[in-house]
């Protein structure tokens, strides 16, 4: 017994077909159903199908379903090939392909690569930028290593970096050569994590310089520059000088322009000939040049230079508060002139980096400030005339606190306030 069905060859169909093409069985008429007279056997359905219907989704004449009654054919899903060879194309895919997380990641990479390149090639360039000079000498006598840090803060007169016409505006003088020392400040930053501390030295204090009879302190600026300066005040102090920054007038106006100007409220209106200063009184922002006046006039005070190293307090906070704000410190446009600006025209110890000047400049955001005690504010002398004595015995408690990182008396800490 055969393992295939009863006529599952059929006469007519492939290589035994009549010839011409029927389907008619020798002998009998092509067509008769299964079993008929004259038929050879059963017949396959599909050899009567009309041409084109065996296609997926084909259906015979009349849509009445395949011949015989059955069921309808199934739909059959469209061939698939490849394009260009006779059958439909895939569809074109949608999809961005750089939105792929792969490739946003790729780029978030570069970006981040490329921004430490810029960020760390700035620091370096800045960093090359500072005036170097070999201000703080080892000498007989010079004080011991302390806790905390301490840096000698100075403005000078220098006009580095002004035209003439700029200091005619500015009413600055023109440069005279050797340079004078108007602002002289101590800040102390400790290593215990308390609060810095800035100590204002009044130009006209009578110390002993070395080398020189004693005289007014910003003399020593003037006989032998910011070395001599850092001397003076280490052998009046008793505290080591760790840190020397100092600063000339057009460095002072650029840094100030650079970042669109300081906001001071003033309780009075300040105008002096002598610095050029023209404020009103109220809340303003100071460009350049004002600020330059502001923190140099002190002829409008009763107390003078005592209330102007106030004032340069002041400033110098509400200045360091803005350069080391969000809205500078992350707009380039406003971050990158601003350093330049003070890079350029900065001198520094050779020991100093940038680094440690952005931590000068976070620790003055909110220092406690105060003057050096004074005893008598109009000391008359014979070789400088009027000058500022201090008060010995509270200065030497002041320093002593300071080199040994303890808390400043209260009764010692003055502040800083603005003339009403």
């Amino acid at each position: 017994m055969s393992e295939w069905p009863e006529g599952w060859f059929r006469p007519g169909s492939g290589a035994d077909a009549a010839p011409g093409g029927t389907d008619a069985a020798p002998g009998g008429a092509g067509g008769a159903p299964d079993g008929a007279p004259g038929g050879a056997g059963p017949v396959d359905p599909t050899v009567k199908l009309p041409s084109g219907a065996g296609r997926p989704g084909a259906a015979p004449p009349g849509g009445a379903g395949p011949p015989g009654g059955g069921p309808a054919w199934p739909s059959q899903p469209p061939s698939r090939s490849a394009p260009g060879r006779g059958g439909p194309s895939r569809p074109a895919r949608t999809g961005r392909r750089w939105l792929r997380p792969r490739r946003i990641v790729a780029i978030l990479c570069a970006l981040l690569a490329l921004l430490i390149v810029l960020v760390a090639g700035t620091y370096f360039y800045l960093n090359s930028q500072l005036i170097r000079r070999n201000v703080l000498v080892s000498y007989a006598g010079r004080p011991a290593v302390s806790a905390g840090q301490n840096w000698l803060i100075a403005g000078s007169d220098s006009r580095q970096g002004l035209t003439r016409k700029e200091e005619r505006q500015l009413a600055t003088g023109f440069d005279i050569g050797g340079g004078r020392s108007d602002t002289i400040m101590v800040l102390h930053i400790p290593s215990n994590g308390g609060p810095s501390v800035l100590v204002s030295l009044p130009r006209d204090s009578y110390v002993p310089i070395p080398g020189y009879a004693d005289n007014k302190i910003n003399a020593a600026y003037s006989l032998g520059g910011p070395k001599l300066l850092a001397e003076t005040v280490q052998n009046v102090t008793g505290l080591r000088i760790d840190h020397y920054m100092g600063i000339g007038f057009g460095g002072f106006v650029s840094v100030v322009n650079a970042i669109g100007g300081v906001r001071m409220c003033l309780k009075a209106p300040l105008y002096d000939r002598a610095s050029g200063a023209r404020l009103k009184k109220g809340c303003q922002t100071l460009n350049g040049g004002q600020a330059l006046a502001y923190v140099r006039t002190r002829h409008n005070f009763a107390d003078q230079d005592l209330q102007r190293v106030q004032n340069q307090r002041l400033f110098l906070r509400a200045l360091l508060t803005k350069m080391t704000s969000a809205g500078v410190v992350l707009n380039p446009f406003a971050a990158i002139p601003a350093a330049i600006g003070a890079a350029d025209t900065l001198t520094v110890d050779q020991g100093t980096s940038l680094y440690q000047l952005v931590q000068v400049a976070f620790a003055l955001r909110h220092p406690e400030t105060t003057t050096v005690p004074i005893a008598n504010a109009n000391y008359y002398t014979v070789n400088a005339g009027d000058a500022v004595q201090w008060n010995s015995a509270e200065a030497t408690q002041l320093f002593n606190d300071l080199k040994n990182d303890q808390p400043v008396p209260k009764s010692l800490i003055t502040g800083s306030r603005q003339a009403a």
